[in-house]
């Protein structure tokens, strides 16, 4: 493994566990050369899932947009990256599950969101203002309040 520090090429494992869903591999690494510290994962390499884009163009799922995404919208908020990491984990069994060779980046977008509502409202709403691509106030406005409906049903 090569340090995303000095980029050494050895390091020792100084921790092994199984993730939370059993998914991975969580690894902490030391560097040999710099002596810093930092973390692996190791996944089972699964049959590649195709995510078509808006435009209709395909790419490869990255878990790494859903986690990026999901880091962006809970920024300064009270949300572990515990949290977050097993979303990601949990989302990407069931697209896994649910899809066999496409999914709709639409389909992934949804399920976001549907995760983020029951996280942290805030992240959510930031999540849906970019993702649903609000034109105006009244589209933002209009999303508040079908989240503060919710809320008052349950």
């Amino acid at each position: 493994m090569k340090c995303p520090f000095c980029g050494f090429l050895e390091d020792k494992v100084v921790d092994s566990r199984v993730s939370s869903e059993g998914t991975a591999i969580r690894r902490r690494r030391e560097c040999l050369g710099c002596g810093r510290r930092y973390t692996t994962y190791e996944y089972i390499e699964k049959s590649a899932l195709m995510v078509i884009k808006k435009d209709g163009r395909r790419e490869p799922f990255d878990r790494n947009k859903i986690l990026s995404g999901l880091l962006r919208a809970c920024e300064k908020r009270p949300v572990s990256m515990e949290t977050i990491e097993t979303v990601v984990d949990q989302m990407e069994r069931s697209l896994q599950q649910q899809f066999d060779k496409e999914v709709r980046s639409s389909d992934i977008g949804e399920m976001v969101m549907g995760r983020l509502q029951n996280i942290d409202e805030v992240a959510y709403v930031r999540f849906a203002s970019v993702y649903r691509q609000f034109k105006d106030i009244n589209q933002f406005l209009g999303e508040l309040k079908d989240l503060l409906d919710k809320r008052r049903g349950e």
